[in-house]
């Protein structure tokens, strides 16, 4: 898995990754910066995610 997402693709996948996290704010999904790390981090957090499953879900929404 790419450790970061692409400052291109990041515009993208931001608005779909909020669409389908919708209890994320806005302010805490640009924090990340595209960091697969910290966007894994946030579900986990948020949504009670393992990390595995975060990361998995992630790269779903990536494809």
């Amino acid at each position: 898995m790419n450790k970061d997402i692409a400052s291109g693709k990041w515009t993208q996948f931001k608005g779909q990754f909020r669409e389908k996290w919708g209890e994320l704010t806005n302010d805490e999904v640009e924090q990340t910066k595209g960091s697969i790390q910290q966007l894994s981090g946030l579900l986990q957090e948020r949504y009670g995610l393992a990390k595995d499953q975060a990361e998995k879900e992630i790269d779903a929404l990536l494809k």
